[in-house]
Formats: structure tokens, C-alpha cells, sequence
């Protein structure tokens, strides 16, 4: 008896740590049943799409763009069905779904993705974008093309970019005006060696800490600030606590749309066609809520007492240009980097 109670307790942290997946993954599995017992019937396609963003997000309102122009081009045999807010895993967990061929289509962070397909890192160095026009013409370019074709070996594909706009500083604090401002202060980062490199660099104490968490992180004192967009600072609230916000824009990682290689193999040409068709148009739409989000979310921010600073961007740049250097090994990546520099 007392050795039962000894196996007991010492499964219990390993069962309760697992139970809440095995609960998602079985109803994702009721969910997925259904699904397939409709399509069946109706002789219909369904793409499955997951994400982590808010319904209101601009990315999510073109995924939704996407799937109906989907539809219209297939004359209503392939439809998309949506599950956002991170409803099935975070960023991460989509992308392997995606892999085993339970899921059709994500978003992730490039920042992530670097983590499975290493061309991506280059879309994380800082200050490689001249401005925006320059991050656009490279991502609807030979360049962007050339990346999404990556990562057979992961068994993935990427479809289009969206922009997720450039990431600046906030803190709890202080402003952030110089790098020195950033010395002694814990700053989230994504899951990314560039990120981590390029706030080490900076004289940071990077911390990744995953996005669902970060709210309750900075309350909480765990970090002392983090990295991102104006939107995204804006939809997760965390202006609530972080009342600084320097835009010195270090960073344009764009988000990226992929599909998983079985589930792209299963439609048609002509059907993936459409599917590559709609994506592209998608990300078109995307940049102009964007734009408009970033505007709004701006004044929304000031509006609730937020100072908001223009460093000089300068300062920034000049510390963090030795990170290509991570690349003196990698050819392949240096070409890359090159490419990108170059595009006029």
C-alpha cells in the first residue's frame, strides 16, 4: 500500500502537467470527426487553420479574407474553417500539428519558425530593412519566394507574408532612449536565438517567455519589459502595466502562413493554385489593416497615458551590427542577407 501511494504521488505532477493536452487533443479530435463526416458528405474540402491571435486582429480578419476568396474561387468545394485564439496550442504546437498532418494551415512569427528552418533568422536581424517599402519588396519578391520555398525537410510550406509592422521597446520603468537605458533590465523575448542575441547585444537581460504568459510576467515582475509592435502591445493590454513605449524599431519580422506538406498534397494543382492565389491577395488586404491598426493603436496607447519616445535609431543599429557575424559559417545565410541588402 505505502509503495502504491509512492508511485502515485510521484506520477501525479507528470499526469496533471499532460491532462490538460490530452483533453485538447482528444476534443480537437471530436472536432476534426465532425468536420471530416460533413465534408464526406457533402463531397467538400475543409481546410483547418489555427492561430493565436484575437478575432479582432487584423491578421485573423485576412485569414478570414483568405478563406472567403478560397471558396469563391473554388465555386464552394473547398472551404476554411477557423480556430483562433490559440484554441489549439500556441505557436509552436500549430506548427507541429501541421507536421503530423493534424492541422492545414498556421501563422507563426518568423522568430519561431527560425527554429525549424534556419533561413528564416535573416528576417530577425536588425535594422536589415532599410523601411517598409524595402520589407515589402522583399517579402512579395524573388527573395520572399526563394525562403517560403524552404523547409521541405520540416515539412512545411510557406504560402505568403504578413506584416506584423516593427518591434520597439516597452518597459514598467523607463524609456528606453539608448541601449544603456536597457542595462539591468529583464526583457521577454520570443523563443528566438536572434531575438536573445540582439538584446544581449544591446546590454539587456533577454528572457523568453511564451506570449499567454507575459501579461501576468510583467504584473508580476518576472520581466522587467519586452519587444513588439504597436498593435500587439496595444490588443494584449499590456499598456496596463507597461507605461513606456521607445520607438526605435529594431526589428520587421513578418508573420508567416504556412502549409503542412500532406495536406498540401492532397489538393489538386489547380486547387493549390487557388489556394497560393488566395493567400497572396490576403496579405495584400492584411497590410492595409495594418496600417490603419497601427494608427489606431498609436493614439489608443497615448490616450491611456503611455509615453511614447523616438530614439535614434542610430544607437540601436551601430551595437547590434555585429550579430551577422552568427552567420560567418553559414554561406547559404550570408547569401541571403546579401540578397536582401541589395533589393532596390
Amino acid at each position: 500500500m505505502e509503495n502504491h501511494l509512492s508511485l502515485t504521488s510521484y506520477f501525479a505532477p507528470f499526469l496533471f502537467k499532460y491532462a490538460r493536452a490530452f483533453l485538447r487533443l482528444f476534443m480537437y479530435s471530436l472536432i476534426l470527426g465532425l468536420v471530416i463526416s460533413c465534408s464526406e458528405g457533402s463531397k467538400q474540402k475543409t481546410i483547418r487553420l489555427a492561430h493565436g491571435l484575437d478575432t479582432n486582429h487584423p491578421v485573423h480578419r485576412a485569414m478570414e479574407f483568405m478563406g472567403d476568396r478560397i471558396e469563391l474561387k473554388s465555386e464552394g468545394r473547398i472551404n476554411v474553417l477557423i480556430y483562433p485564439s490559440g484554441q489549439l496550442g500556441a505557436e509552436r504546437e500549430c506548427l507541429e500539428l501541421l507536421q503530423i498532418g493534424s492541422l492545414d494551415i498556421t501563422k507563426v512569427s518568423a522568430a519561431v519558425l527560425e527554429n525549424f528552418i534556419p533561413e528564416y533568422k535573416v528576417l530577425s536581424i536588425p535594422y536589415i530593412f532599410r523601411n517598409k517599402d524595402h520589407a515589402h519588396k522583399v517579402f512579395d519578391g524573388q527573395v520572399g519566394e526563394e525562403i517560403l520555398a524552404k523547409g521541405d525537410h520540416s515539412r512545411l510550406r510557406g504560402l505568403t507574408f504578413y506584416d506584423a509592422g516593427s518591434r520597439s521597446f516597452y518597459t514598467k520603468t523607463r524609456e528606453i532612449d539608448t541601449p544603456k537605458d536597457l542595462e539591468g533590465l529583464k526583457i521577454r523575448v520570443q523563443k528566438s536565438n536572434m531575438a536573445v542575441a540582439m538584446v544581449d547585444l544591446l546590454g539587456g537581460s533577454p528572457t523568453p517567455i511564451s506570449w499567454g504568459e507575459l501579461y501576468t510576467a510583467l504584473q508580476q515582475g518576472v520581466v522587467d519589459g519586452a519587444e513588439n509592435n504597436l498593435p500587439s502591445f496595444y490588443t494584449s493590454k499590456h499598456y496596463e502595466v507597461c507605461k513606456y513605449y521607445s520607438l526605435n524599431e529594431h526589428t520587421a519580422v513578418p508573420d508567416v502562413l504556412l502549409v503542412g506538406k500532406d495536406s498540401w498534397n492532397r489538393f489538386s494543382p489547380s486547387e493549390q493554385q487557388w489556394i497560393r492565389e488566395a493567400a497572396k491577395e490576403s496579405a495584400r488586404y492584411q497590410r492595409k489593416l495594418w496600417e490603419a491598426s497601427e494608427e489606431e493603436s498609436l493614439k489608443a496607447i497615448k490616450d491611456a497615458g503611455v509615453m511614447v519616445s523616438y530614439p535614434a535609431k542610430e544607437l540601436f543599429e551601430e551595437k547590434t551590427r555585429t550579430i551577422v557575424k552568427m552567420f560567418d559559417n553559414e554561406p547559404e545565410i550570408l547569401a541571403l542577407i546579401d540578397k536582401i541588402r541589395n533589393e532596390k
